[in-house]
């Protein structure tokens, strides 16, 4: 194994994409980021992949070396992400959205819980919204440790289309996401269907310590009248199920 890739094997590539309205967000993401601590010999790499070609996203982004941003045509956020892949060599594979923020010690607790057991092959962990005045709110949360193979889906179909652990919190092996193509080609609920896919073909984990500010505005494409439509999400609902019922049918798994 030559240098670089020896460095890649122990890189956690966190993965960002971003639109102009939501670029003015990426100095606190940015931030939480230089606030983890990792192991010795690990390092993070942050690809922010702009869902458009616009002026509005450059002067926002952090003047670091560990820091690489690309554009692309839009194609919404599952698009931008995926296409993120293309500059990220790292074994793990972390999911921050430009408006969110990590608490200390988030990739930490993270990269333990996969290093620590080969046959988990994604992590989440619990989530705080964080609303225009400061304040934060929680939800019930599932009990820490391992998430069996299906027990996403169960849940997500009882409890009207809603998972018990939040996707935007989402760690992975870079190799089981390259194995399920990325991100889904949806308008929205992308990131849901790709944690019903990794929860249809690879055990998971779920860390009870909070590990994401999920910030609530106006801005935000989940507010939008459009996220609501009740015709475009029952279709965004049935080829998510669709999609995680036929890889579990198919009884491959990651072992």
């Amino acid at each position: 194994m030559d240098a670089a890739s020896a460095a890649a094997s122990r890189r956690i590539d966190v993965v960002t994409a971003v639109h102009a309205p939501s670029a003015p967000y990426l100095p606190e993401a940015y931030k939480s980021l230089c606030a983890q601590e990792l192991p010795d010999g690990w390092e993070w790499h942050w690809v922010i992949q702009e869902d458009g070609t616009t002026d509005g996203v450059a002067p926002h982004i952090p003047d670091d070396t560990r820091v690489t941003f690309r554009q692309g045509r839009r194609g919404g956020p599952g698009v931008a992400r995926t296409m993120a892949l293309a500059h990220a060599e790292g074994t793990y594979v972390k999911v921050l959205d430009a408006d969110d923020r990590l608490t200390p010690g988030a990739l930490a607790r993270d990269l333990a819980v996969l290093e620590g057991d080969p046959t988990i092959g994604w992590a989440t962990s619990s989530v705080l919204d964080s609303l225009p005045d400061g304040s934060t709110v929680g939800f019930p949360d599932p009990p820490g440790g391992p998430i069996e193979r299906g027990d996403v889906l169960e849940h997500w179909k009882a409890n009207d289309f809603l998972a018990q652990v939040h996707p935007a919190t989402l760690f992975v092996r870079r190799d089981l996401l390259l194995a399920l193509g990325g991100w889904m080609a949806l308008p929205a609920s992308e990131d849901t269907g790709l944690l019903l896919a990794l929860d249809a073909v690879s055990r998971g984990w779920f860390t009870s310590e909070v590990g994401l500010l999920y910030r609530k505005w106006d801005g935000q494409a989940t507010g939008q009248p459009a996220h609501l439509d009740p015709a475009e999400r029952d279709a965004r609902m049935a080829v998510v199920e669709a999609r995680a019922r036929a890889l579990a049918s198919f009884r491959w798994h990651r072992s």
